[in-house]
This record gives structure tokens, sequence and C-alpha cells, in this order.
């Protein structure tokens, strides 16, 4: 019996045609620093990394489209596709979309929820419901993803309006970087807050990351 198309690409022949032992991360522009960092550091050379916009978070609603889009067009070249996003505001879109695509993806609500740890976060939402975070790169990019996208550089005077309800900002330090750590306190300034430097390292990340890399390498 001919092999269909779909079968064939199960043959070892077709695993090789598609990068055999690839794996390729369709990932937020946000966590490139992160993920470029753990695989280097534990050695993942078989993982390849493809990063959408960052700024898409400005849009959430574009998120699942714009990942469907970069599945479609380059997972024929890998053995398999991990998404790099938490559900990120679609609202379960996403994660209904990488099921019709049969890709994995991050767990969580958000980047904030699995670099502290998905449980530990939930455990502290009711006492952090008034707690504004950022991650090193929102530290990084903060006039670029907070302060002008909010008009805040044109009209300071909107600041109470949009974070009069918030105590404190947590920076949420993926690494040691005492310029950083400058950076982020004087976000919590400029926003009128109280801070709180928390680090969590690279959180539930690295863990999957590791578990993704590990399917792949030994199957």
């Amino acid at each position: 019996m001919a092999l269909t198309p779909n079968d064939a690409a199960l043959t070892d022949e077709g695993l090789e045609a598609r990068g055999k032992g690839r794996v390729l991360l369709i990932a937020c522009g946000a966590l490139a620093h992160e993920i470029l960092a753990l695989t280097a550091a534990n050695g993942w050379d078989h993982l390849d990394l493809h990063c959408l916009p960052a700024n898409l978070h400005l849009w959430p609603d574009r998120i699942p489209a714009a990942v469907e889009a970069a599945v479609i067009q380059r997972r024929a070249a890998y053995e398999a596709v991990f998404i790099v996003y938490a559900d990120c505001g679609t609202g379960g879109l996403l994660a209904a979309k990488c099921a019709d695509l049969g890709v994995e993806m991050v767990e969580g609500p958000h980047c904030y929820s699995f670099f502290e740890g998905n449980a530990a976060f939930a455990a502290k939402a009711e006492e952090e419901f008034t707690a504004f975070y950022l991650t090193d790169f929102l530290v990084r990019q903060f006039d670029a993803f907070v302060w002008r996208p909010m008009g805040l550089d044109r009209h300071p005077e909107l600041r109470d309006m949009y974070f009069g309800n918030y105590t404190k900002l947590v920076y949420q330090a993926q690494t040691n970087d005492p310029t950083l750590d400058a950076k982020a306190e004087d976000c919590a300034r400029r926003l009128g807050l109280a801070y709180e430097r928390r680090f969590t390292g690279y959180g539930d990340l690295a863990p999957r990351l590791r578990q993704v890399a590990g399917q792949v390498a030994l199957a």
C-alpha cells in the first residue's frame, strides 16, 4: 500500500527531511533573552528559536493567528514545534489554536505567573491583586512597552488614573543585574508605587524547556 504524505512524514526518511531531532520554539520576543540563555547553558543545540514581535501583547487577540501562521510556515522543517507563550490575554484562544495545530505550549496565564512559578503565583493572587509586575525585558523596555503606549510621556496626569488602584511594583528579576535593579526602582518611582524586587530566575520556563528538549533528544 502506498504511503500517504502524512504517513511518509513518519518514516525515517520523512523525519530526516523535516529535521529529525530538531525542535522549533515559536516564542514571544519578550522571552528571547531568557530562552537563548537557557539553551546555551544547557547545550540544547537541537532547539531553534523563532520569535514573534513582543508588541503583539498590545493586541493579544492577534497572537493566535500569528502563532498559527508561524507554525504552518515552519513546521515542515522540524520534528516538533513548541509554543513559548502562556495564555497572555487571549482568553483561551491560543490554547484552542495550539490544540487544533497539534502543538504544545507553556502552561499558565502569563509570563509573570510562570516566571514566579504557576503554583506560587496563584497562591499569592489574592494578596497581590494590586501589584504591577515587570520582568527583565519590561524593565529594559519600560518606555517602549509601558510609558509611551499608555500616553504617559505626553499626559503624565493620566498616571494616577491608570495606576491609582495599584500599591506596589514587583520586579520579577530573571537575573542579578544591579543596573536593571536601579532602573526597576526608578520605574516604580515614576509610577508612584512602592517597590519590591523578587528574584524568580526562569521559574517554570526552565523545567518546561528541559522537558521539551529531552522528549526529542531521547526519542
